[in-house]
């Protein structure tokens, strides 16, 4: 009598768990890990006469979703100045591989970001004659953008006054290797269209675009035209102040890289001073500069960052100290921003040493305007532009 008992009572508790299934759409059962499982049942849908005509009731399926509370999504960028890949640079890459160029942890912090931009100053070809009456003129292997696949480049500027050293045929060269090579190029083109194009890249549903221009090119003729293979120029702001309102309709954050300045020189020129306001009015969230391959200081207009010049990155002169910009974006539009030193002074390049970067720091603080920097290289306001 006991064991039917038993047997009765476990028969209605099943029937008491499957009719609380059917009444319950989803049911929360705890928190693990920071992970939720909601489980949910699916019921027959239909008219009532076909539940009837049904061979008996079927067990509701019942489906297990992970609902991850994990980190916020964000867009990591990672921007550093010009790179020149010159023959001593070749000669470490040819000997010893990615590492005779940049340390491994260099490596790892330029690879691990979602998307990293550099300033390309020269050609990927091997034909072309150097510009005549140029004192420093440079090209280098297309076999040579596996340094910048190995490296996780994924978008360059060709907006400077070396892309055009060797020719049109170098330049052609130059997008037919960074298209094999999959790394997208902003700032010339086989026309001015193409040179003006804003290229956009998603990272976690956050579009970020990219604009580049020159402000220093040796000559007229190596400004794109309508059938002309060339680069997009901003000696008069108006057609890249265009570019810049047409784009930002099309992307979350739009980083504008411009090649102007006097080389050389720790301090921004006025001019850079009012075209970088200029963009950040039309709709730039970041305005980068480079040329004077040192560099120039940092300062934040409207809440919108301008580094003035990101000086030398992957350069032959070995010029020292140096700082790529890394830009953290959320989804809710906030942004930390932050310098990653460098030291360049011998390759492999390396991340700088951290008895060195609080004088780095420092020294920042000295040439830019109105912003401070804390131990982890995050640049902050200090006052209201």
């Amino acid at each position: 009598m006991a064991a039917i008992c038993a047997t009765s009572f476990g028969i209605l508790l099943i029937l008491v768990i499957l009719v609380g299934l059917h009444e319950y759409k989803a049911v929360d059962v705890g928190n693990m890990d920071e992970t939720k499982a909601i489980v949910q049942t699916e019921t027959e849908q239909g008219s009532e006469e076909e539940t009837q005509e049904s061979q008996g009731e079927t067990l509701p399926s019942v489906i297990l979703e992970m609902e991850t509370k994990g980190e916020e999504k964000t867009a990591e960028l990672l921007i550093a100045g010009d790179v020149c890949i010159k023959q001593l640079i070749a000669e470490s890459y040819d000997k010893d591989g990615i590492l005779g160029v940049v340390s491994k942890e260099l490596k790892k912090t330029m690879v691990d970001a979602d998307i990293c931009m550099v300033n390309q100053e020269f050609a990927f070809s091997d034909r072309g004659e150097p510009m005549e009456d140029k004192q420093y003129t440079f090209k280098i292997s297309p076999r040579y953008t596996s340094i910048f696949t190995e490296l996780g480049i994924d978008i360059v500027s060709l907006a400077n006054n070396h892309t055009l050293d060797f020719g049109r045929e170098a330049l052609l060269d130059s997008f037919d290797a960074l298209d094999q090579a999959g790394i997208l190029y902003v700032g010339a083109g086989k026309d001015l269209e193409r040179a003006k194009k804003m290229e956009v890249l998603e990272v976690n549903g956050i579009k970020i675009g990219f604009l580049a221009a020159s402000r220093v090119i040796p000559v007229v003729e190596w400004n794109a035209g309508k059938e002309l293979p060339g680069m997009f120029t901003t000696y008069d702001p108006t057609a890249l102040i265009a570019e810049i309102e047409k784009g930002k309709e099309s992307c979350d954050f739009l980083v504008v890289y411009v090649h102007w300045g006097e080389e050389y020189q720790e301090f921004p020129e006025e001019f850079q001073k009012q075209m970088a306001r200029q963009y950040i009015d039309a709709g730039a969230d970041a305005v980068i500069g480079s040329h004077p391959h040192v560099l120039q200081g940092l300062e934040y207009y409207k809440g919108k960052i301008i580094a003035y010049s990101l000086g030398n990155y992957i350069f032959f002169s070995k010029t020292g100290i140096g700082a790529m910009l890394k830009i953290v974006l959320k989804a809710d539009g906030t942004q930390t921003i932050a310098l990653e030193p460098f030291n360049s002074a011998a390759f492999p390049m390396k991340v700088l040493e951290q008895e060195k970067r609080d004088d780095f720091f420092r020294y920042m603080e000295k040439i830019s305007f109105g912003i401070s920097i804390d131990e982890a290289g995050v640049i902050c306001y200090t006052q209201t532009n």
